[in-house]
């Protein structure tokens, strides 16, 4: 039973209250949850943490936020005889407030809305008051400020709570009364580190328990209450596969989140899968682009990134398994029957300018439909130890927090991507942390406590370590072997970090040398098909090669293997981009209509690379 997972927090909460003097609640306290206190019926976090407390034997139960003050529905009303026998003690160090019952705005009277109202009130009702009285501060995030700088006000509210602690509890040890339970003081908060640290860092007198999202049993159990609310096409009573399947895939839900998916189906014109159920409600897409992959679109795979990226048909073989695995739902199967993690994670190493940024580019556009699907972050911007706070958020009080993070913000909004993280060698320790995370789990809690998911996301990692050290002259093999190796000694014995290598595992694709003079000439071919089209475009005039092949022959061999494509790029521009500009600018007036012929000046040494340009 579902109650049984609830007995994990809310066993040790009704334990603590009988003896502590004050307890925090922490974490999905917004949650509604199970509560066997009230005929096992669904209650707020909250109420159910009331019931327990009257359960617990206490007399009095008083719930107050700073919006509505005292909770009068929920709460008993300090009888005016405790109040008066307390003045005629003559301890009146705090004014008591107007306990009139005739107040016009409450007919209980005061609800001490503000906190300077109801701090004092809440110690002289723990000093004076013989009933065992608990109060519930609900909202509490809310009560206080940035930790670091709190006001004269906070401080005081700090001290008159440290006084309340204080008249909680009995340690007459020789009172027959010891062992009785005294009054408490229960602080309910989403987010623990807004309480400030002086109120419960080594203060025995203060226990914290921490709220968890639902588990899998207990969303079971709230699935198969509220089974009738859930509208989709799978039979989840006779199909236990299906079942288990939808209760794995709402895993970090709260249960508030599962009624309001629930309330979703209700609302749509037509069922649904849960998949696409819950597409719809994480991402506001029905359908994932991963569902309108089809198997002869992914048989093409080779040939399209082939079109884009040239000499590293090893790279896209290997990049074409890990689209399969996740095609077919064996993407980390091997570790988790949740398939929470990313759906591939590749690590791109090898020199420079080869197609590893590219090859990624073009996977943006073949999965996802559109090249701008891969965010790109270059990682020699994270190398400091606090990098971590620009891409996850700083934390509450920071400068920047209602920022949020930049990794983080990119995945809310564009939850299927390609995350591209470029130069990975370059960054800082503590990042390479969270990426453990991503990994592992597909999700990463950001700076606001929101939980964000990865599980949607294909994760690249590229590097050039070791390009400036293994030889460009050794076959294709030994070269993937070199680089293989340099990574490995990196991350195991530079960094420390061989945790992070065994997540990547089997797919670490090593890029190799261009060397080949026809895929220079293909890459040459390709980047300058856009020189063509601007020039078309802009100024009317048509590009031609007295003989393309040699010329783009000749660029390649001047640019030289260890450069790779980027090289190759260079020496284009220097050698022919800015004496065709030129010409260009001197005629542009002249070129509508026309055609520029590119023709080699030297064509028996065309290591040379000189051209000339003349309009037909």
């Amino acid at each position: 039973m579902a109650d049984k997972e609830l007995n994990l927090w809310i066993e040790r909460f009704s334990r603590d209250i009988g003896y502590k003097s004050s307890v925090i609640v922490f974490g999905n306290t917004a949650d509604i949850m199970l509560n066997p206190k009230n005929s096992g019926k669904y209650d707020s976090v909250i109420g159910t943490l009331i019931s327990y407390i009257r359960d617990k034997g206490f007399k009095q139960v008083i719930k107050w936020d700073r919006v509505e003050g005292i909770d009068y529905s929920v709460s008993d009303e300090i009888a005016e005889v405790a109040i008066q026998s307390a003045q005629e003690s003559g301890d009146d160090d705090y004014d008591l407030g107007d306990f009139d019952v005739s107040d016009s705005t409450n007919k209980h009277g005061n609800c001490y809305k503000s906190p300077d109202e109801f701090f004092p009130y809440m110690l002289k009702v723990m000093k004076n008051c013989h009933n065992t009285t608990a109060f519930v501060l609900d909202y509490s995030d809310y009560i206080f400020g940035n930790a670091n700088s709190l006001s004269e006000k906070e401080r005081e509210y700090l001290a008159i709570l440290g006084k309340t602690l204080e008249a909680s509890q009995s340690y007459n040890m020789l009172d027959s009364g010891f062992a009785d339970i005294g009054n408490v003081v229960v602080i309910a908060a989403h987010n623990n580190a807004l309480i400030p640290p002086a109120y419960y860092l080594n203060n025995s007198m203060v226990s914290s328990v921490s709220v968890p999202m639902p588990g899998h049993t207990e969303r079971e159990h709230f699935i198969d209450t509220n089974r009738a609310c859930l509208n989709i096409t799978q039979d989840i009573v006779s199909d236990k596969t299906a079942k288990d399947d939808l209760i794995d895939a709402l895993d970090g839900f709260s249960l508030k989140d599962i009624a309001q998916m629930m309330k979703l189906s209700r609302q749509m014109s037509e069922k649904m899968s849960f998949e696409k159920l819950i597409n719809l409600f994480k991402y506001g897409e029905k359908v994932s682009p991963w569902e309108e992959l089809s198997k002869d679109k992914i048989q093409r795979i080779e040939e399209e990134l082939g079109k884009r990226v040239k000499g590293q048909d090893a790279a896209i073989s290997k990049v074409k398994d890990v689209i399969i695995r996740a095609y077919t739902g064996f993407s980390g199967l091997q570790h988790s029957s949740k398939q929470r993690k990313p759906k591939g994670t590749l690590f791109f190493v090898g020199p420079t300018g080869v197609g590893k940024t590219e090859l990624a580019k073009s996977l943006a556009g073949f999965v996802f439909g559109d090249e701008n699907a891969c965010i790109r972050f270059d990682m020699s911007e994270y190398n400091h130890e606090h990098s971590d706070q620009r891409l996850v958020g700083a934390p509450p009080g920071y400068v920047g927090y209602e920022a949020g993070g930049q990794l983080t913000n990119a995945v809310k909004e564009k939850p299927f991507c390609v995350l591209l993280f470029d130069e990975i060698e370059k960054a800082h320790g503590r990042i390479l942390d969270k990426f453990l995370q991503i990994l592992e789990d597909g999700r990463l809690t950001d700076g606001k406590g929101e939980t964000v998911y990865f599980s949607e996301t294909i994760i690249i990692f590229t590097s050039n370590i070791g390009a400036a050290e293994v030889d460009s002259d050794m076959n294709p093999k030994e070269v993937k072997k070199q680089f293989v190796e340099k990574v490995q000694k990196h991350f195991i014995e530079e960094l420390g970090r061989p945790e992070l290598l065994n997540r990547i595992g089997d797919n670490i694709v090593a890029f190799n040398f261009i060397d080949d003079p026809t895929v220079f000439t293909k890459i040459a071919k390709l980047k300058f098909k856009t020189i063509e089209d601007f020039v078309e475009e802009r100024y009317g005039a048509k590009i031609a090669f007295e003989n393309e092949d040699e010329i783009f022959a000749s660029i390649g061999k001047k640019a030289g293997k260890q450069n790779g494509g980027r090289g190759l790029l260079n020496v284009m521009e220097t050698v022919i981009i800015n004496p065709l500009s030129e010409f260009i600018f001197e005629r542009s007036d002249m070129l509508r209509n026309r055609q520029i012929i590119i023709k080699s000046m030297f064509p028996d040494k065309p290591e040379l690379c000189k051209f000339d340009f003349e309009l037909k």
